[in-house]
């Protein structure tokens, strides 16, 4: 499964509690550029408002084929679907202290797209220096296995 877009600096920055998947409202035109790898996950964020999920500062670029669109804007809000149970859950848990709606990568499933994100927790300085270390170390143990 090739993912479309990745934000694989949100991986870093913070700390995943729980995963979900869910589908997203594209129009027409927007889907075919996603296809085409016209969509960028940096900076975006998932929010609730009146009962509905929410992704902003996701930025799709306008389909090149799809000639001059009048008043597109690539970085819209949009809607993304889940069932009321999840959205309900979903509210309640970003209530925390703490813990914010992240979105991880756009991917293929059958003919839709659909949106990884997380309920995440952000990370501290320490921590991410933490992990950095770790994963030299790792590295490190790795190379060690190579050379024997």
């Amino acid at each position: 499964m090739e993912a479309f877009a990745d934000n694989r600096k949100a991986r870093f920055d913070y700390e995943t509690l729980e995963s979900f998947d869910a589908g997203i409202v594209l129009s027409g035109q927007e889907v075919k550029s996603v296809r085409n790898g016209g969509a960028n996950l940096t900076g975006s964020y998932l929010s609730l408002a009146g009962g509905e999920l929410w992704i902003k500062g996701l930025r799709i670029a306008p389909y090149i084929k799809a000639g001059k669109l009048e008043g597109y804007d690539p970085t819209h809000p949009r809607k993304v679907l889940l069932r009321k149970r999840e959205l309900a859950s979903l509210a309640g848990k970003t209530r925390q202290k703490g813990l914010t709606l992240v979105p991880f990568s756009l991917y293929p499933r059958g003919r839709h797209i659909k949106l990884r994100f997380g309920l995440c927790r952000g990370r501290k300085a320490h921590d991410k220096k933490e992990k950095l270390k770790a994963r030299d170390i790792d590295r490190e143990v790795q190379r060690g296995d190579d050379e024997h």
